[in-house]
């Protein structure tokens, strides 16, 4: 199946490894110029460097910049040079990692202000300031527009000690419906994607986590989650990446609105 995404922009924030890095390649794959970001200079260079090995990915096609989420500033600096360098924006992936675990009493004020910075405000600096790009690559001949955001399937069903994670992403549900609403007629789709237990650098944080404060091993932690899906086992972060490739396709058209799993099965309720 042809994407449609040949010379197309994409910018995916929190790219430096995991789903996000694994979007990016799975989007460079189809064709499209990517810029991606992190916090973090090295782990950006390096992952841009993956990105430039693979086959048929010119060098001049993935640029790297470094982007703090939390920092409005940065975020529209990340935006402009993104644009400079490829034009308007087609795709826009938001992304960041999970803030700590823990229980209810664990976490101060100041803990449940940076996971929304983190999580939810993050996502809508984002989305506002590469709004004006999404709007004119839309609006151009045979245009198109796309915003996913990452977020998590606790946004659906709520999982014990990520406190923080389930609140945050409640929000991002609530703005991107929204945000659906009001950008459908432009013919820009707004969708989130809720990964469930995927094997990333996060996963392994989480079970760790966990052991330390239960005493269960990791390897018995895993099987747990693996036998909470439907598919009985951890996804991959090639499987969840080629899922958002589609809905940033233009064979993706007449998707928008939505809250998709990518979770083998885990979450249990109808709809």
């Amino acid at each position: 199946m042809d994407l449609g995404l040949k010379g197309s922009h994409a910018f995916v924030a929190g790219a430096s490894s995991g789903l996000g890095l694994a979007v990016a390649r799975e989007l460079a794959l189809e064709g499209c110029r990517v810029t991606v970001c992190s916090r973090d200079a090295a782990r950006i260079g390096a992952a841009v460097e993956r990105l430039r090995s693979l086959d048929s990915v010119a060098h001049a096609d993935v640029q790297g910049v470094v982007c703090d989420v939390t920092d409005e500033d940065a975020i529209r600096e990340a935006v402009a040079r993104s644009v400079e360098a490829y034009g308007p924006m087609h795709v826009l992936v938001t992304n960041a990692g999970g803030p700590p675990t823990g229980q209810v009493d664990d976490f101060s004020g100041p803990d449940w202000e940076a996971a929304i910075r983190l999580n939810l405000l993050g996502t809508i600096h984002l989305v506002r300031h590469a709004l004006p790009h999404l709007r004119a690559a839309a609006a151009g001949q045979d245009g198109f527009g796309r915003v996913i955001m990452i977020s998590s399937i606790s946004a659906k069903q709520p999982i014990a000690t990520l406190y923080l994670s389930n609140v945050a992403r409640a929000g991002v549900q609530g703005f991107a419906k929204s945000l659906s609403e009001e950008l459908g007629p432009t013919g820009i789709t707004v969708n989130t994607v809720l990964p469930g237990y995927t094997r990333t650098d996060r996963l392994r944080h989480l079970s760790d986590s966990l052991h330390e404060r239960t005493g269960r091993s990791v390897e018995d932690i895993e099987a747990g989650w693996a036998a909470g899906s439907a598919l009985k086992r951890i996804g991959t972060e090639s499987e969840f990446a080629a899922a958002v490739a589609f809905l940033a396709s233009r064979r993706a058209s007449y998707i928008t609105g939505t809250a998709l799993p990518i979770d083998g099965g885990a979450i249990k309720s109808l709809l």
